[in-house]
């Protein structure tokens, strides 16, 4: 059967659900299609679920520390992995059920669940039947990448996904990725209570940051228990004696790490594979990531492409993003680009890593004469009222324009702070207008002013 709409959404991630009712409320016929489950990365295997866990992991962790503030526990802190995996499903389920119930219950716009595959540029065949539209919206995300390992194949491995239905304790967690996804789940196993060891290929963690924070991050999680193996490269994997066995090769050294369980944590992928782009003429890059303009346009005129596929963004506040740029140029005739969006992100260990902007390597690298403030946290109040006084925070800022280039908080409540100073970058003010703004005390806010009151020039 033939169906013809005026849009159609493929995919129910972050920018699709909210994008098709904007489209149905604007008076087109909207179809939107999903082939699994509602919500997408975030609501199912991403975002929520895992801090969720993290917040029980921290549970754990500040019960254990509980006689350093004067309250005493006196059995041994002890982690039910089923109640917490319970409680994790429980707020997955409401926000699944709830991207479900919404798209179904707004007038104008059709769900259909299935398979989506074009046979056409405008032409979309879902279970049997073929749709048509003239706008179509790619928001089919992306996956797990699984590493070409000898012996992966013959073994069991977890992803990001396969971690979502662990209801036991890993003896010995061995995570390969020394990334953003990987931290967070060694930090959060540990605490749960397992041996936990990551290992990385590169020479430092989460690669993309300065070294310095690298150095400070490996610090935190390695006083917390965590083995760190870095510059290793895996060699083989095996099951031998009821254990995982990987042979790494450290420096041109072979020795092997033994572990329970494993984790693959290196990186993502598209899932572009088996959607019959070739039929389509829409453009993709050596990694299958769909090419799109700064306006989310595809190669392919009335098509457009949204979040981690296109690969302009791999994190939720991007994918939103771009539903709010594709749907204010369609239907609110303004003019909005990817390129006005500035870096923001956060690695959720605990404290949480937040950065926006341009790093230290990268503002040295554009030549540019800058100036640097840098806070220990340990000077924050906030931090030690809290007992936790781990991490730094830095701003740069640019010397002439006195614009802010970039900031990093690796401290407590870093995640929530770092917007004050990613406010003042979007609206082009200088650095002076929060340096000379009054907070509240006590908070990790209100040495921001501060931070930037003891600006030094950076130097290479």
């Amino acid at each position: 059967m033939n169906q013809r709409y005026d849009a159609i959404v493929i995919g129910t991630g972050q920018s699709g659900p909210s994008l098709a009712v904007r489209l149905a409320q604007a008076g087109r016929k909207t179809a939107i299609i999903e082939r699994k489950r509602f919500g997408g990365t975030c609501v199912n295997n991403g975002c929520i679920p895992t801090k969720t866990l993290i917040a029980s992991a921290r549970v754990a962790h500040m019960a254990r520390r509980s006689a350093e503030f004067g309250v005493l526990i006196d059995s041994p802190v002890n982690v039910d992995m089923a109640l917490v995996k319970a409680r994790k499903d429980l707020i997955v389920k409401q926000s699944n059920e709830g991207v479900a119930t919404w798209l179904r219950n707004t007038q104008n716009l059709t769900v259909i669940e299935g398979h989506a595959r074009f046979e056409g540029p405008h032409t979309i065949r879902v279970n049997g039947d073929l749709l048509e539209a003239d706008e179509i919206f790619i928001n089919v995300g992306g996956r797990a990448a699984v590493p070409d390992l000898p012996g992966l194949t013959e073994i069991d491995y977890l992803t990001n996904s396969g971690m979502m239905e662990v209801d036991f304790l890993p003896q010995h967690l061995l995570i390969v990725g020394g990334s953003y996804i990987g931290l967070e789940f060694a930090q959060m196993y540990r605490r749960f209570g397992s041996e936990v060891t990551v290992i990385e290929g590169g020479p430092r963690l989460i690669g993309r940051e300065d070294e310095q924070v690298s150095a400070r991050i490996r610090d935190i999680l390695e006083g917390e228990g965590i083995h760190i193996k870095l510059a290793a490269r895996i060699q083989r994997v095996e099951k031998r004696d009821g254990a995982l066995v990987l042979t790494v090769d450290d420096n041109e050294t072979l020795h092997e790490i033994s572990g329970s369980h494993l984790l693959l944590a290196t990186g993502r992928v598209p899932n572009t594979g088996d959607l019959g782009l070739e039929t389509t003429g829409i453009q993709t890059d050596a990694r299958g990531y769909i090419v799109v303009d700064d306006k989310l346009s595809t190669s392919v005129a009335g098509i457009w492409a949204m979040g981690d596929v296109n690969g302009r963004g791999a994190f939720t506040h991007t994918s939103y993003n771009d539903y709010e740029i594709v749907a204010s140029n369609l239907l609110d005739h303004a003019s909005r680009s990817v390129a006005d969006r500035i870096p923001a992100y956060a690695l959720f260990i605990d404290p949480p890593l937040a950065r926006i902007g341009m790093t230290e390597r990268e503002v040295i690298a554009s030549g540019r004469r800058a100036l640097v403030g840098t806070m220990q946290m340990a000077r924050v109040g906030r931090a030690r009222e809290r007992g936790e006084t781990q991490g730094y925070m830095s701003v740069l800022v640019d010397a002439e324009t006195r614009k802010i280039l970039g900031a990093m908080l690796l401290g407590i409540e870093g995640d929530e702070v770092i917007h004050s100073l990613l406010d003042i970058m979007y609206a082009g003010a200088p650095y002076t207008t929060i340096q000379r703004a009054m907070h509240i005390h006590p908070t990790v806010s209100e040495l921001v002013p501060t931070l930037l009151g003891d600006l030094k020039p950076l130097q290479a």
